[in-house]
């Protein structure tokens, strides 16, 4: 099954428990820990979230000279986390840095290789905002593509991109390299601060290999419906 990942966005660990414990599932499922409860909350949060047994995409973005990634990496890597982003536009040396720090720090601290994805464009760009603040010419669909082939070169495990682009990524790269996708939204839903969004069963139908899922489920009445309607919906199950 192709993962849910809930995107825990808020304020601080008492928000983000209290909305967990809302869920009442067995199988503890995907959640992603973003700048903001991470800067509010610490590597202690992200590590009683591994001791739960939850299952970590740690979406830091981590941008800045090889070496310094290189070193936050290995620092992440000992977290025991499942996947780390990193920015595609720092470059392939930045990439491969991220990549040895993660292996490093995983390895020192007896934990598993994490996944190393790649942020190409952010789904709150629309193409001409990407070419106004990036001075490119080039269209949305070059831009991530281009960034992605970069992005596997240099030893990423997949990338975070728009499902608008994940067939193409798919194509361009090859079948095993992730695809994972947010700005996803239930039908009906506002679209909020995102301006390239799909439904989970479209996402699914453009290849996806996950997807990203926030208000939809974090702002539902019943957070548990929710994210069983999301999860069957991108799945297909009956």
């Amino acid at each position: 099954m192709k993962p849910v990942i809930i995107a825990l966005d808020f304020e601080n660990e008492q928000q983000a428990f209290a909305f967990l414990s809302k869920l009442d599932m067995p199988e503890k499922p995907y959640v992603k820990v973003g700048m903001e409860l991470f800067y509010s909350a610490g590597p202690a949060f992200v590590r009683e979230l591994k001791a739960q047994g939850f299952k970590i995409f740690l979406d830091v973005k981590m941008y800045d000279i090889p070496n310094t990634v290189e070193h936050a990496a290995y620092q992440i890597g000992q977290l025991g986390v499942d996947i780390v982003t990193v920015h595609a536009a720092g470059g392939a040396r930045m990439i491969a840095g991220a990549k040895k720090g993660l292996l490093a720090g995983a390895k020192a601290a007896g934990f598993a290789q994490p996944t190393l994805l790649a942020i190409t464009q952010l789904t709150s760009f629309s193409e001409a905002e990407m070419q106004v603040t990036q001075l490119v010419s080039v269209s949305m669909t070059t831009s991530v593509l281009y960034l992605a082939k970069l992005a596997q070169a240099a030893g990423a495990d997949g990338v975070i991109a728009s499902a608008y682009e994940a067939r193409k990524i798919h194509e361009a790269t090859s079948p095993d390299f992730l695809v994972i996708t947010p700005g996803i939204r239930l039908t009906g839903d506002d679209a909020g601060d995102q301006s390239r969004i799909m439904t989970p069963a479209q996402a699914a139908l453009e290849t996806a290999d996950g997807i990203v899922v926030g208000r939809s489920i974090t702002k539902a009445t019943d957070v548990h419906v929710a994210y069983k309607r999301v999860l069957t919906e991108f799945n297909g199950e009956k």
